[in-house]
This record gives structure tokens, C-alpha cells and sequence, in this order.
């Protein structure tokens, strides 16, 4: 098989390591990549977001596959080309994507289908979003409508703070994205994110994962993308996934399929667990980043015919590869400044050297200097992840390895998985 891989992340290094493991690939070209992806597949650099060029280079290399990785290829409607051409793409299409690409469009899709989540609002208007405040209880949980790179989520514990968020929002600090705001309810609860690959009528569940949202250790500072994940995680009890895949996973893809938006790829829910059962915080519609990772280093068989299986509509007669009984732990490295001001361009040594099998590095933020020395060019650079036969042993593989990379210019957090860690 050609397989086109898109992207350029930590998650798509771990999507690109784990596809070419597989005996079915007779070429593996990813764009844009990353240097870590080099010695994986042909890097193309073409950005994620030109779909035209994308459907262009699938046609060029007669892809018999595409993946697509990051969210912004979704919404730029990369599918949706794809389709027409008809090249099978591991994606939704632009409209099934808005799952993720517009919260205010998925808060109502959960409305229409009684999907147990947070109560909210959504406002485009700063004084009606203001007055709205009187009928939220603080904590205020305010979200742009659209994209913004996992950074537009803020808890703000008092009514003057909610309002300033609200402010920066409407007045431009995500862009687009922040056109609209949506305020919700805050869910007291344990957060968790699970995942199912789905072929538009049929799903399996694929596993899942819980990730570190705060910049600092003891989950404080800004919001990030992630600082960190691990799985399996613990607040996963059998009782909870049984629950959210009868009142999440099952009426999502239903749901999808009845408003004709038949959705194709891979489902993550980031689900709270209370003490009313799992509610809905967010759809994302791809692999979650660094939550991707931890699930590829964990799934045991080829992936390539399960995703194939997504992409062509026939997931019933697919095999899901096993997930191995061990634990696996992502660190996030991430340049000094992160989130609000990365600082790029500084020297990261010893990053590619041989950790062993049990530790994998997967590039996130990097580029190759013309002289062959790697540094940051972005926020988070590295993703350090480790196994182990439990979640003690694969943190101390993980913070071993970083120990061996010499970076002053980043950063990480030193308490991933401590919840897990707590419960053993």
C-alpha cells in the first residue's frame, strides 16, 4: 500500500512509527513531517492546512490511504476532496469534524441527542455573554467556539475574572475561533479521554488514555495543549466505558449518521466521571495529542488494516489488534515560555540516541539546522515515552531518558500520572 500521512506533530510521529511497522505499506510519505519522521517516510513539505495540494500529492503517489492527523486538516476539508477523488481517507469530513471544530455545534448536536454533558450557553455578543454570568455558578468554565490549538479553555473562579476572559475572547485573542464563546456548567469530577475508530455506521472501542492539561506540576499555570498522558487510566472502571459507550460513543455515531454526517475516523471523548455517570467535556475528531502516543506505544498488531477498514466503511469485518497488558507514559518537553510565548531555536542534544525498547521519542516541535543539529520550533518539542510492566516503572524509564537529553531550553512537568500513581 501508498499510505499519505498528514501532519507534523508528536501524535503523527507516533501515527508515522506505528503504520510502518506494518508489512502492508510499500511506501509511507508524510507532510509536512517532522526530523524525527526522516528515517520513517518521504517528508513532503506541504502544510496540513492546503488540502488542495494534499488531495494533490494523494492522486500524485496514488495513495491508497490517507490519515489524516490534526485537526486543522479536517476542518480545511481534506476529506471531502479526498472523497471526490475517491482515495479512502482516515477522517471525517469537514462537516462530521465540526464535532470538534465548533463547540457551540456540539454542545447543540448532545442537546438534539439527550448526550449526558455540561448545561451552557453561547454568545457572540459581550454584554449578553456577561449577563449570562448571573445564571452560572463560579467556577466559570468559558470556551471559544472554534479552534484554538487546545488553549481556549478557561476556568475562572470569580464572576470579574469570567468577564475579562470573555473580553479577550470576543476581542480577538483566538481570532475567528473566538467569535462566539460558550459558558458551561462546571463538572466536578475525575476527566478522561476514550477513544473509538468508527467506519460512519459501526465503531470498536480503541482504549483509553487521561492526559495533564496545566502547564506546571500540581496542575497549575495556563491552560496547554497537554503536558503529559498515560494509559491505561485508571478512572476507566469497566462500569464507566460500558456507560459511555451507551450514552456517548453509540448515540454520537447514530446520531452523526441520521443528520447525514456519517462520521469516519477516530472519536475521541473527553469524558468527566461524576457522580451522575460519564458527561460529555469535549468531542475531538482525531487521535489526541499526547494521548496518541501513549495508545500506539500500547496497541500490540498492525493498525493499518483497522484504519483502512475506517476509511473504506466496512470496520465490522476488521480484527482490532490487542492492546498490551503494560502501562505507558508520555513526558511533554516544551520550549521555556510555553504556552503564551515559546521561545524557538534553541540547541536540543542527545534527543536521538537509543533509549532502548522500552522508551520512545517522538518529535513534536523540532527542525534540523542546515549544519544537521536539531533545535525547538515550537511550544511542545519532544514527547518522552516509556512503558513498563506498571505505571512506577514506566515513570522512572521515561524521567531516566530525559535525563539524558541535554536541553536547557525546555522544560516538563515531574508528576505525570500521579493519580494513577496514588491509586497503586
Amino acid at each position: 500500500m501508498n499510505i499519505l500521512l498528514v501532519g507534523s506533530g508528536g501524535r503523527e510521529h507516533a501515527l508515522a512509527w506505528k503504520i510502518a511497522q506494518s508489512p502492508l505499506v510499500k511506501r509511507l510519505v508524510i507532510a509536512p513531517g517532522n526530523p524525527g519522521m526522516e528515517k520513517l517516510g518521504e517528508l513532503r513539505a506541504i502544510k496540513a492546512t492546503d488540502a488542495d495540494q494534499l488531495a494533490a500529492l494523494a492522486r500524485e503517489i496514488r495513495a491508497d490511504l490517507v490519515v489524516v492527523g490534526p485537526e486543522s486538516a479536517l476542518e480545511k476539508g481534506l476529506a471531502d476532496r479526498l472523497a471526490a477523488a475517491g482515495i479512502p481517507c482516515f477522517g471525517p469530513t469537514a462537516k462530521a469534524a465540526q464535532l470538534e471544530t465548533s463547540k457551540a455545534f456540539s454542545k447543540a448536536f448532545m442537546e438534539r441527542h439527550e448526550i449526558p454533558t455540561a448545561g451552557f450557553g453561547v454568545y457572540e455578543r459581550l454584554h449578553e455573554a456577561r449577563q449570562a454570568l448571573t445564571v452560572f455558578k463560579p467556577p466559570y468554565v468559558i470556551k471559544a467556539d472554534g479552534l484554538a490549538a487546545g488553549k481556549g479553555v478557561a476556568i475562572s473562579p470569580t464572576k470579574r475574572e469570567a468577564e475579562r476572559e470573555i473580553e479577550w475572547m470576543l476581542g480577538g485573542r483566538f481570532g475567528q475561533a473566538g467569535a462566539r464563546v460558550v459558558i458551561e456548567e462546571f463538572m466536578d469530577g475525575e476527566e478522561g479521554s476514550l477513544f473509538a475508530l468508527s467506519d460512519g455506521r459501526n465503531y470498536v472501542l480503541l482504549g483509553g488514555a487521561q492526559d495533564h492539561k496545566r502547564a506546571y506540576d500540581g496542575d497549575l499555570g495556563p491552560n496547554t495543549g497537554g503536558m503529559g498522558s498515560y494509559s491505561p487510566a485508571p478512572v476507566f472502571t469497566p462500569e464507566l466505558v460500558e456507560a459511555a459507550e451507551r450514552e456517548v460513543v453509540k448515540p454520537v455515531i447514530d446520531g452523526m449518521a441520521a443528520e447525514g454526517m456519517p462520521y469516519r475516523g477516530v472519536l475521541y471523548a473527553g469524558l468527566m466521571a461524576t457522580t451522575d455517570g460519564p458527561k460529555v467535556v469535549e468531542f475531538n475528531a482525531r487521535f489526541g495529542d499526547p494521548e496518541c502516543q501513549v495508545l500506539m506505544m500500547r496497541l500490540g498488531g498492525d493498525i493499518v488494516p483497522m484504519l483502512l477498514a475506517c476509511a473504506r466503511g466496512d470496520l465490522s469485518r476488521a480484527t482490532l489488534p490487542e492492546f498490551l497488558s503494560d502501562t505507558v507514559i508520555c513526558v511533554v518537553m516544551a520550549a521555556q515560555g510555553y504556552p503564551d510565548s515559546p521561545v524557538e531555536g534553541s540547541i536540543i542534544r542527545g534527543a536521538e540516541q537509543d533509549f532502548g525498547p522500552n522508551v520512545q521519542v517522538f518529535h513534536a516541535g523540532t527542525r534540523r539546522q542546515e549544519d544537521g543539529q536539531l533545535v525547538a520550533a515550537g511550544g511542545r518539542v519532544l514527547n518522552v515515552c516509556a512503558r513498563g510492566k506498571d505505571i512506577a516503572e514506566a515513570r522512572e524509564r521515561a524521567y531516566a531518558a530525559i535525563k539524558k537529553i541535554d536541553w536547557p531550553g525546555g522544560f516538563y512537568r515531574t508528576d505525570i500520572a500521579w493519580r494513577a500513581l496514588d491509586r497503586e
